[in-house]
Parts: C-alpha cells; structure tokens; sequence
C-alpha cells in the first residue's frame, strides 16, 4: 500500500475491478509507394515522409493530379510470339500503339482505383515528383526501395502496394518484391500485394514467360506475407475527353497521319494561330473538331484512352480489402468479390487456366485469378498468399487475421512490461486475452463450438515457464488458435438410389 496514514481522517481508495482489455489495431491501412506530381504541405516537403491521407480529395491537396503521358505509334511487330496489345490502322498500316520511354507512371491511377473499391485512410510515401517534367520519369529501384525503408518507423500500416514497380525491368521488379517481403516479415505487422510484371511484348498466357518468370524471380522467403493478384484490368478509370492530340509524341506530325481532308485543314488553320493565342479552349476545340471531322482521329484517341486504363490490379485489391474488412471482418477472404470501375480483365482465365494459377506443385506459389463470370461480372477468385503449398499460411484471411491478434496482444501487453512477475499478473493476462479472442469467436474469426475448442491461452510456472525464466525476467505466454479457412473447394455428391414407393 503506497498511501502513508500520518494524520487522521478518513481515506478513500479507489480499485480496478476489471483487468485491462486488448484493442484491435487497424487491419486495412495500405501504404503505396510511388511518384507523384507534388509532395508538399503547406510549403513543407513531403518526399520520402509517410503521409496519412482518408480521401481522394486529401491525395489531390498534398500529391497533386495524374501524370500527362505521352504515346508514341510504331510499325506493327511481326513475331507471334510477341503479339502488340494495342493495334490501329492508318493509312493501310497497322501500327501498334505505346507508351514513350519514361511516361508510364501508374500510382495516382491506382489511388483512383483503390478508393473506387472501397478504400479508406492509407499512407503516402513519394519518392519522386513528376511535375514539370516534359521528358517523364525514369523510375529507379533505388528510390523505390528507400520509400520503403522510411515505413520503418510506422506502425499503423497493414499492407505494401507499389503499382509503379512493373515499370522497372523484370529483375529490377522481383528484386524490389523481395525486399518488401523482408520487409514485412521484419516487421511482423504487414503483408504485401504484388501485381505480375508485364511489359506486354511477351505472350501473357497463363501457361506463359511472366507466370513461370514471377515464380522463378520471387524467390522462396517470407512468402506467407505476400499475395499476387493477375492479370492486369481494364478499366474506365481514365474519361473519354483526357486523352487529346497532346498526348502524342511531339515526332507524330497530325496532318500526316490523319487521312481525313476536313482534319488536314483544321490542323492547318490552327497552326497558322501564333503559339501565344493557342489557349486551352482552342486546343479543346481543335480536339472535338478532329473527333467530329476524322474517324482516325477518333479511333486513335479510344485506343489510347483504352490502353491508359490498362492498370495494374493491386490497388483495387488494397480497397477489396478494407471493404470486406469493414463490412465482414479480416477473418473473411477477400474473394468472391466484384471489382469495381473495372470492364474486364486483360486475359480472360478459364477454370482450366486457373488450375495452374491457383496450385503449382514444384513452386507451391499461388497465384490469384480474377475473372470474369456470365451475368455476374469482374470477381476476385483466389483467396491465397504466395506460399500456396503450406498449411499453416495458404490463405491471405489466415495470415492477416494473425497479423491483426498478434499485433494487438502485443500492444496490450506493453503495459505490462516491468510488472512484477507472479501468479497475479499472469492470471490478469490470460483473463485479458481470453475475453479478448472470446469475443472474437463470437464474432466468427475463430473455429470451434465452444471459445475452448476455439483457442487456448497458456501462461505460468510449470506450464510455460520455468523457475529459471522467471529469473531472467521472462513472462512467456502461449496461444493457440483455430482461425476459420475458406471453403475453397465445394464439392457435391450426387447418387442414385432405388425408388422407396
């Protein structure tokens, strides 16, 4: 007893009744790394700074807006085995259409994406601005990879997504895949949604180079924090009416390459306008003129609308997750579930072409489909982490839901450090976590009829620890859970029998 009585009177003391209770950590907070076309706050820099932003709007104030690409048209590849995406014909000359070096950039598409499907809070970390930057952005492993290192320090967020990491080479890509998946293995706090490599001039079957080249390059740790998501989507992410004549490299001579009479003398007439008099309403106008006037021009500018919505599928699975963490729990799989601003996949995968995907019995790395189903539309069908052949982490629900109690429990025991190591404090512990998982099983995270068959939390002399552990100052605490697994795989049997009447 702490008080010393020294005077008479009457004294009051005040006892907790109730021990301390375990709060559940955020569970869908992501962190996109990538460039942006400003970081600043109130004229402070935000670059390599993790910013936590809760809207579109708030992304807009601090990073600004989307990276104005420039396309350039080349003559058409003849390898089959390399097969362009993106085709046009002009003039009698199929050209293929592609980005120009260093103008593909895909993160402030992503957080359109990421907040179409549901996102919430998440964190910024910009690596590079783009802004006033007429020649692009070469994107650099290294930047990326020190953007990754400044969340060291934060605790809050859940999963990794960097959308612009495809745009390195393919080794430089896996080499920074690896390095996030060190990275949340570290910090225990975390996993990471990866997109597959694509360059589009490899032939992307599932039975492809990128499938087999992702599985050869990933490498074989930490791959229970680690969930990849394929193909690519097309989406309606980007408006008709963004993408003009200005977005093609400035070697594409208009009046060239349009066949159209009508638009030859409109590019004519608007060159003849000195460059001072050449406002944004006069290029909108030469715009809707040319879309009016020349069937080229206009099929042109779709194809290119249609290629600048061809994005990776991280960032909408980033918000699929906060959705369902939201509406069901972390402990639902984040599958069997619509995706949203998307109009189809890149590939259509068939059950057949899923089977590969799904299960590889030499890599044991999972890859998730997402397909398309008559009448239903764009799902997520595929609910498991890279480290597909093991028991314990197969599946993305299993490895956050541990994340999220482990983390949690961690927190509330902090309290506790330096607490005097007996039977009180060990029974106010196992009591703490026990309500806390018993609630959790109520809620469906945890399997069994009862909280016993649910989960067992062990701590004490002679059961987790020993006379010598108490001496070197170790409280030792063991916990046991069953956390439910998908049904993945449903199966029903259907048999004859003989007519009973």
């Amino acid at each position: 007893m702490a008080t010393k009585f020294m005077a008479p009177g009457v004294y009051i003391e005040e006892k907790d009744a109730f021990p301390g209770s375990v709060v559940e950590v955020a569970t869908a907070v992501p962190a996109f790394i990538g460039y942006t076309e400003k970081a600043n706050r109130n004229s402070e820099s935000l670059i390599n700074i993790p910013t936590r932003i809760t809207s579109f709007k708030e992304y807009c104030d601090l990073f600004g807006g989307a990276f104005s690409p420039k396309f350039k048209l080349e003559p058409s590849s003849t390898d089959s085995n390399k097969p362009d995406k993106h085709l046009i014909a002009i003039n009698g000359e199929e050209k293929a259409i592609s980005y120009d070096t260093n103008h593909e950039l895909y993160l402030f598409r992503s957080i359109q994406l990421f907040y179409n499907n549901g996102g919430s809070s998440c964190y910024i970390v910009s690596v590079k601005t783009y802004d006033k930057k007429p020649d692009g952005v070469e994107i650099k492993k290294v930047e990326l990879l020190n953007g990754l290192d400044t969340l060291l320090k934060e605790q809050e967020p859940t999963i990794i997504v960097i959308p612009d990491a495809v745009k390195l080479s393919n080794k430089g890509c896996y080499d920074v895949y690896i390095k996030v998946l060190d990275h949340c293995a570290n910090m225990q706090s975390r996993v990471a949604i990866f997109d597959i490599h694509n360059d589009f001039s490899e032939q992307i079957q599932p039975d492809g180079n990128v499938i087999t080249f992702f599985r050869e390059n990933i490498g074989t740790e930490n791959l229970n924090y680690g969930a990849v998501y394929y193909p690519w989507l097309h989406t309606s992410i980007v408006p008709k009416g963004e993408i003009t004549y200005e977005n093609l490299d400035i070697s594409i001579k208009l009046e060239e390459l349009l066949p159209e009479t009508k638009a030859k003398e409109l590019i004519m007439d608007f060159a003849k306008i000195p460059s001072a008099e050449k406002n944004k309403e006069k290029k909108s106008n030469l715009h809707l003129a040319l879309i009016a006037t020349s069937l080229t021009y206009s099929d042109l500018i779709n194809k290119i609308t249609e290629l600048e919505n061809l994005l990776p599928p991280s960032a909408a699975m980033a918000g699929l997750y906060t959705m369902v963490d939201n509406t069901r729990g972390v402990w639902k799989t984040p599958a069997n579930v619509s995706v949203k601003s998307v109009i189809k996949p890149s590939i259509n995968i068939t059950h057949n072409d899923q089977e590969s995907l799904n299960l590889d019995a030499m890599s044991g790395k999972s890859i998730n489909a997402i397909r398309t189903f008559p009448g239903v539309g764009t799902m997520v069908w595929g609910g498991r982490t890279l480290d597909g052949n093991s028991l314990d982490w197969r599946y993305i629900n299993v490895r956050r839901t541990m994340v999220m109690l482990e983390q949690s429990i961690k927190l509330a025991l902090r309290s506790y450090v330096f607490e005097p190591n007996d039977a009180n404090t060990w029974v106010t512990v196992k009591s703490m976590i026990v309500n806390f998982l018993t609630d959790y099983w109520k809620q469906g995270a945890l399997a069994g009829s009862s909280p016993e068959d649910a989960f067992e939390v062990q701590i004490g002399l002679g059961s987790t620890m020993t006379a010598l552990d108490i001496l070197e100052g170790k409280m030792l605490v063991s916990v046991k859970l069953a956390i439910v697994r998908p049904a993945e795989f449903i199966v029903v049997t259907f048999e004859q029998q003989m007519q009973k009447s």
